[in-house]
């Protein structure tokens, strides 16, 4: 009888070796050289899967997962639990450690199963062949097809060991509903990692990618998933990888569904952070006149890598931020704000507007509107206190010229009214800073020369200061300028009039934690001196201690200093100002109409006041 079966067998093998390549005979021509197919297109590289990548906060915790349309996260061979390679090796390959890439014996039970239907149904595949066709091949079922399957599934074996392809398997198989691998499978359906899985969840998530739209765990409720599961432990059973005790205690349990989705828990500060991520590639690898379809195909192929970009986020006071522009504001206006680290130069907060999600505009950088006397202090004072070395004792006439006196250049001056159109006369430097009168900010800023004074502002990159808006109206803060801008430039009160860009990206490292791309050290730049800067800071502390920004109790010792910004009609209200550790701003209004009707509660003075209180 043994005689006589394997007569039979080695008739079909013969049979089906003869059928295979007479109908091939195209496919082998095309592959004339197996070894140079793989050489050109199975070699490492073209092996790498993509995988999700991480953005992690100063403390290393990972707060946003990032896929483009692949929700992957690899697994090393190393980390695969025991379990789920038994699982498998029981349920689609088990003589996986002893064939050569294809399994001779399931290639003839198939081609039985075939010639009875008259196709392809059966495919007698194993792993190392399903990863070949995860990857390189498609999923049709056709001869040529398969042979092309067996060629790469033999030269793999030849290059690659065991547990290379079992973990190239691994984190290539789909188990449905976006997921790709193990691990990703592990945290959709469970919210765990594939360590942290019980026996019976790991034979759920093995019953899947057999099926995954009979097997989707998601519908009718997983009673297919369920039936199949228990042949999955019936089969670990019989391969002797559980016992029949452990099998039993498997089907008792309860499988519990606990679906998760990619992690972004600050959508505001990863959403800036993707945004800088393109900067700093068009630096590094200079693409700055590169079409921004260039730099984001760019981009994405990096984040398929499975990189981590370190920043700088304090996920406290960012939570505290976001926070508060809830609190302090209604439904129908809207915030935003910047924090800065003062020693590190970085960014550790932002709140890019009320109730944030991602791809909505970013109210932090992208939105440009009038920061108001919150500008004054750049256009107006520094250029003036720089250019003349006036003590802040210096007087100027705080009323509104009834004849709008003509100056040498011809420019209109003395025609702007006051808050309130007080009048307040003659006053001091510190008296007008504090209570914010616009006819001095007006006269410095007219002696100075709007040229001039705009030379100050270079090294900010103000990205909205344009030809038309350089005449004295810009003395009142009536230039667009975004929250992100005004933090970098207050930023430099920080440091002796010294500026250097503060970014939110620490470091990109790969998989290894090796460092792709970290920002250039880039030297500061002396704005102003720092005599100047000495007096700039008085001037902005004595807002908070007797001025428009009085009320402002942090709490704490050290430094405070800021200023207050109001726009035409009220449509916008501000803060800008430093402590010893942050400096912060804030924008407030709404995308239409006037905040007349919030500023009394002051929101951006409080806002502010919580993005910097230690």
């Amino acid at each position: 009888m043994k005689t006589g079966t394997g007569w039979i067998l080695i008739a079909v093998l013969a049979l089906s070796t003869v059928f295979l390549f007479s109908n091939v005979t195209a496919e082998i021509t095309n592959v004339q050289s197996v070894r140079q197919i793989v050489n050109e297109h199975i070699d490492r590289d073209a092996l790498y899967l993509s995988s999700n990548s991480t953005i992690v906060d100063a403390n290393g915790r990972t707060f946003a997962e990032l896929n483009n349309g692949t929700n992957r996260v690899y697994l090393p061979y190393s980390d695969i639990p025991e379990t789920v390679i038994h699982a498998f090796i029981a349920t689609e390959d088990k003589r996986f450690f002893e064939h050569h890439g294809f399994d001779a014996t399931g290639i003839a039970r198939a081609f039985l199963a075939n010639a009875s239907e008259g196709g392809i149904d059966q495919g007698a595949s194993t792993i190392t062949q399903q990863m070949v066709r995860n990857i390189f091949l498609d999923h049709s079922r056709t001869y040529e097809r398969k042979v092309s399957e067996l060629l790469y599934a033999y030269e793999l074996e030849q290059q690659y060991s065991k547990e290379e392809i079992l973990e190239l398997y691994l984190n290539s198989i789909y188990f449905g509903n976006g997921a790709y691998g193990v691990e990703a499978a592990a945290q959709l359906y469970f919210s765990e990692t594939t360590n942290q899985l019980s026996l019976a969840q790991i034979a759920f998530l093995t019953a899947i990618p057999n099926n995954p739209t009979y097997y989707d765990p998601f519908k009718d409720e997983a009673a297919h998933t369920h039936e199949r599961k228990e042949w999955v432990l019936q089969k670990m059973e019989e391969e002797g990888f559980i016992t029949s005790a452990e099998h039993n205690e498997a089907l008792e349990e309860s499988i519990v569904l606990h679906r998760s989705q990619l992690k972004n828990e600050f959508p505001d500060y990863s959403d800036f952070i993707l945004a800088e991520f393109k900067m700093l590639i068009r630096q590094l690898e200079n693409m700055e006149e590169a079409p921004s379809e260039e730099v984001e195909a760019r981009v994405n192929e990096l984040l398929k890598q499975g990189v981590t970009i370190e920043t700088a986020l304090d996920p406290d006071r960012q939570q505290r931020l976001v926070d508060s522009v809830v609190r302090e504001l209604p439904d129908n206006a809207q915030g935003a704000a910047m924090v800065i680290d003062n020693d590190k130069r970085t960014i550790v907060a932002i709140s890019n507007g009320r109730g944030y999600e991602r791809g909505n505009l970013m109210y932090a950088t992208q939105s440009f509107r009038h920061h108001g006397s919150a500008f004054k202090p750049l256009i107006d004072y520094v250029p003036y206190l720089e250019e003349t070395g006036a003590p802040l004792t210096a007087t100027f006439n705080g009323n509104p010229s009834p004849n709008c006196a003509q100056n040498s250049s011809k420019q209109t001056v003395g025609c702007v009214n006051n808050y309130n159109h007080a009048m307040p006369g003659v006053v001091t430097m510190r008296e007008a800073f504090k209570h914010s009168y616009n006819v001095p900010a007006e006269y410095m800023l007219a002696q100075v020369g709007v040229e001039k004074a705009l030379s100050y502002l270079e090294p900010f990159s103000f990205s909205k200061l344009n030809d038309e808006e350089r005449g004295l109206a810009l003395a009142l803060g009536t230039v667009d300028v975004s929250v992100y801008e005004m933090a970098q430039a207050y930023s430099t009160f920080a440091h002796d009039g010294k500026f250097a860009p503060a970014h939110g990206i620490v470091r990109v490292v790969d998989e290894h934690g090796e460092t792709l791309y970290q920002w250039d050290d880039v030297k500061e730049v002396l704005v102003w001196s720092k005599e100047t800067n000495d007096k700039m800071r008085t001037l902005l502390a004595d807002v908070i201690a007797s001025g428009t920004g009085k009320g402002i109790t942090l709490g704490q010792s050290g430094y405070i200093g800021g200023k207050t910004g109001t726009s035409s009609q009220y449509r916008d209200l501000a803060f800008s100002g430093l402590t010893d550790k942050y400096t912060a701003s804030v924008w407030v209004g709404r995308d239409e109409g006037s905040v007349e009707d919030l500023s009394p509660r002051r929101p951006a003075m409080n806002i502010w006041e919580t993005a910097v209180r230690e």
